[in-house]
Parts: C-alpha cells; structure tokens; sequence
C-alpha cells in the first residue's frame, strides 16, 4: 500500500500535515475526513520533500514570467468558454491543458482544485496576487455577485488590450531616444578614454596655452583615464541613491510632484494617469463594483503618489457625503473639462459612459502628444549627438590650426 503525503486544515482551523498509508488519494481524503481533516494538498511518497537539497530547482520557471498579455489572451479564452455554456471548473481545465507559460499553469491549476473543492473564484484568484491584481479579482468577485461573469470578463478583456496598446504606445516612443543615448554614450565613452588621450599627447610637449575648450576636453578626457576607479563607483552610487531616495516615502512624492511639472513630459505624465484613472474606474462601475471600492482600487494604477493622494482624500470625501467631480476639482491636478464631465455623469445617472468618454479622449491626446514627442526626439538626439562630435573636433583642430598659424 502507496504512503501519501498531505497538507490540511484540521476542525479547529489549524494548519496540519504528515503521511498515511492509503489505497490512493480518495481513499486517503476520506479517511483524512474521518479524522476532520480537510485535505488541501496530496502527493505520494517523496514526491515533495520538505529539504532543500531534496527539491529539483527549475531554472527555466525560475526566469518565467507571466505578462500582462497572456492574462489577457487567458481572460478572452476563458470569457468565451462560459458564453458558450462550459461550467467554470471544465473551462478553467481546457486553459489548463492548453497554457504554455509555466507559472501561468501552475497558478491555473491551483485555482481550478480550489474552485472544485468549493472556494469563490475570485478568492481563489485572491491567492496569486503576482498574477491577478486588486481590479481582476474585485471585477470577477462583482461578475460572480451578479451572475455575470462571462459579461464582466469580456469588459475585462478590453479594458486588458487597452492598457496593453497604451502601454505599448509609451515604450515604443521611448526606445529610439534610449537606444541613440546608449549607444551615444557609449561612443564618447570610447573617444575620451581610448582616442583622445592619444591624439591630445600631441599637445602635451607643447609650451604654450591651450583653448579654453582644448582645455576641457584634456580634463574631462583625464577623469576616463586616469580617475575611472573614483568616476565610475561615483556615478553608480549616485544612480543608486537616487533610485533608492525615489523609492521612499519622502522621495516618491517629491519626484513624482517635480515630474507633473517638467515641461512637455508632465502634461504627457498627468494625461495618462487621467486616461487610466477614467477606464478603470468606468470598467469597475459597468461591472458592479461599488464606488467606494473601485476608488481603493482606482488609486493603485495611476503610477504617480501625488495623484494617488489626491485619489485617497477624494475617497474619504465621497465617503462623508461629497461627490467626485467636487473632490477632483479641489485638488487641482484634474483638469476642469474632466471635473466638468464627471459632474455631468453623476448629475444624469451616467457616471459610466462619461468617465469613457472622458477616458477615450485622452487616449487620443495622449496619442497625438507620443506621436509629436517621437517626431520631435529624433532630431533632438540627432543634434545633440552632433553636438558632442563636433566639440571634440573643435577641441582637437583648434590648436593644431593655431599651431601651424604660429609656424608660418
């Protein structure tokens, strides 16, 4: 007779575990039973055992990520398997089968057991955070409620492949002027520590005063080779102070307060906070998700703690009484054309459709202003990296023009 492994929760709630002879894994769940043991997790002889040394690590799952794009694909597959009639548990058992990304099934798995055994899904969703955000499982709590889900998870399916296109709009802007910044960077990298030390020895034997601007090209060639071992550790510990003084909580908000007001990037910044805060709150509404809850949950995408605060205060708000638009209009980082709309909404019964609205034109702005920062970067960098060429050559040609001036 096979010996079984288990974990469970025992009458008194108590987490348990340990091993019993069985015919099988009914056979061991119903004698577990008989002892008022819930079985949560069952495997055969040392299938899993508890040493390290004993477990067989799986690099590849280590690497393995899930993306946002493969909860949207599993969210469409899953929407129309329920339309098409499918219990719940036999669909989540198709995904299973079907999922390629390891993690992704893994998770799947796990809640197809818990549904089975009788747990909510979205609380089975609830147990995998890393995979299922606040607003996927609050959206499939409220499509369960109403005995909705098919409905709630196609909307959730849109408002998915929207953030995705947002999102992939933004990136796509940024990585041309990144990559012309890296590889510029690299270049002058190169210049000042191999190039110019050779061609600059030149002048070294020369008595008599360099450029100004010879000058500098010497001192900062100087700092790549000869004071590289102080350069390079002090500009990695100031990247790193600075990343680490961004992330607390007295940095997070001065730097996202400063990044609302630079120029060009902070209007591009606050209009696609507005456009995600106006699409998720509408997706959570039209689901059923209480305002109060959906505005908890709101808060946590915008990206910018300014903006998450003023989000915070205007929940408290709505919570004694007031409205959003009044709220949003208090603080200021809402424009008054959105307040304005929102008002309406709550005015006419139709928050909804209004926070869409609201939500779809600043996505076209949003579109227009990427589409304008690109063509406008890529002549920028151009020039900038101009510009950096051509002070090396004035720097190394200067002298040598004075030079051969001085000779005739």
């Amino acid at each position: 007779m096979p010996v079984f492994n288990y974990k469970g929760v025992n009458a008194a709630g108590k987490a348990v575990r340990g091993s019993l002879d069985a015919e099988g894994q009914r056979a061991l769940k119903d004698a577990l039973r008989a002892k008022g043991i819930f079985a949560t997790e069952v495997w055969e002889g040392e299938k899993k055992a508890d040493s390290l040394a004993a477990k067989e690590v799986d690099f590849s799952r280590l690497l393995t990520r899930v993306k946002i794009q493969d909860v949207t694909v599993l969210t469409r597959l899953l929407a129309t398997l329920l339309r098409a009639g499918i219990p719940l548990v036999e669909a989540l058992s198709a995904l299973v089968d079907q999922e390629e990304n390891p993690k992704l099934r893994d998770a799947l798995d796990d809640i197809r057991q818990k549904v089975r055994e009788g747990t909510a899904f979205y609380l089975a969703l609830k147990d995998h955070p890393a995979i299922f955000d606040d607003l996927y499982v609050n959206m499939v709590r409220a499509g369960e409620s109403s005995g909705k889900l098919d409905v709630v998870l196609e909307r959730l399916t849109e408002f998915l492949d929207a953030q995705v296109k947002l999102r992939s709009k933004i990136v796509g802007a940024l990585v041309y002027p990144i990559i012309m910044a890296v590889v510029g960077t690299l270049i002058m990298i190169f210049l000042f520590t191999f190039v110019i030390p050779q061609v600059t020895q030149l002048f070294a034997d020369q008595d008599r005063a360099l450029p100004f601007i010879t000058q500098v090209l010497l001192f900062v060639s100087s700092l790549f080779t000869d004071w590289w071992f102080i350069l390079f550790p002090t500009l990695i510990g100031s990247a790193a102070a600075f990343y680490f003084w961004r992330k607390s909580e007295k940095g997070r908000p001065a730097w996202d307060r400063f990044v609302l007001k630079v120029p060009v990037f902070g209007s591009l910044v606050r209009m696609v906070a507005i456009s995600r805060f106006s699409k998720t709150l509408a997706t959570l509404l039209a689901s059923g998700v209480p305002l109060l809850t959906a505005m908890d949950i709101v808060k946590h995408i915008l990206g910018n703690a300014v903006l998450v605060e003023v989000v915070s205060t205007a929940t408290t708000s709505i919570r004694e009484g007031d409205s959003i638009a009044a709220t949003l209009k208090r603080s200021g980082h809402f424009p008054p054309i959105v307040t304005h709309m929102i008002a309406v909404g709550e005015r006419a019964g139709q928050l909804e459709d209004m926070l869409d609205n609201v939500a779809e034109s600043y996505s076209q702005q949003v579109d227009l202003k990427i589409q304008a920062l690109t063509t406008l970067l890529e002549p920028l960098m151009i020039v900038v990296m101009g510009g950096g060429v051509a002070f090396v050559v004035f720097a190394i040609m200067l002298p040598i023009v004075q030079l051969n001036e001085g000779i005739v």
